[in-house]
């Protein structure tokens, strides 16, 4: 029997209510368990409207996304929106200073060769349909990777500092000594996709994995299309980590002198 999209997740009212009941589970856990780094509404708040903006977000790209798989205009247009809004994430996760736009180096050098290798090579056509899934996916990956790598790099310079200056007191240049200290703790981005990829087929079946299927694909097809984004996640969060590393350690993404 052919299992197909709607048989697997129907779009009814009982999605819907029990989207919103898991949203306000995830809610109260965070309220009440105080997950934050403050002791004020902490993440509770940030969940719910993460919530319902991906809500929203999703509804629109439903409406919109049929003119951007016809027009190349409408493809470029998104791809771009996209990236802006891939950076503008980053970098205020990261910072609240003016630097923020800064985590653009990192998202662009880590996904745009892949992105132009597959171009290039004729895998991925010049398509609404196939580029902007993959190349969403690639931008997610950079994003939580330079997410990760500012705010452990820059944690650990600040925990740190002393450290920083006596390696300068030592003869260590000032983007040298940084270095040292911000580069194993910002390494750790990289965990979370070395532990999907050595752990697909086993804990998870990722959703391009899933979606090919449901598309009529054949497993071993969609085997190969979910090895490709694994293997292609892996290296633009490497080179996305390294970008970021660099940046932290040379002063140029950094946070108010008062934080």
């Amino acid at each position: 029997m052919t299992v197909t999209a709607a048989s697997l997740l129907p779009v009814n009212t009982t999605l819907g209510v029990l989207l919103a009941v898991l949203l306000m589970a995830a809610v109260v856990v965070a309220a009440r368990f105080h997950l934050g780094p403050g002791s004020g509404a902490g993440r509770s708040r940030e969940i719910a409207v993460a919530g319902l903006r991906a809500a929203v977000q999703l509804a629109a790209v439903s409406f919109l996304i049929t003119w951007v798989m016809r027009s190349l205009a409408g493809l470029i247009a998104f791809l771009l929106v996209m990236f802006a809004a891939a950076v503008r994430t980053a970098g205020r996760r990261i910072t609240a200073d003016s630097s923020w736009w800064r985590t653009s180096a990192p998202i662009a050098v880590g996904v745009a060769p892949v992105v132009a290798a597959l171009l290039l090579t004729g895998l991925v056509p010049v398509k609404g349909i196939a580029l902007i899934p993959i190349t969403g996916i690639l931008l997610g990956g950079a994003l939580t990777a330079t997410v990760l790598a500012g705010r452990r790099a820059l944690d650990e310079l600040a925990l740190r500092h002393g450290e920083v200056e006596a390696a300068m007191a030592l003869g260590f240049l000032d983007r040298d000594a940084r270095l040292e200290i911000a580069r194993p703790a910002a390494s750790d981005a990289l965990l979370p996709g070395l532990d999907q990829t050595r752990t697909v087929g086993l804990v998870t079946l990722p959703g391009a994995f899933v979606g090919m299927l449901l598309g009529g694909a054949t497993p071993v097809m969609a085997g190969a299309v979910q090895l490709f984004v694994l293997i292609a996640l892996m290296a633009v969060q490497s080179v996305a980590v390294t970008v970021t590393i660099e940046l932290v350690a040379r002063g140029r993404l950094h946070r108010p002198a008062n934080s």
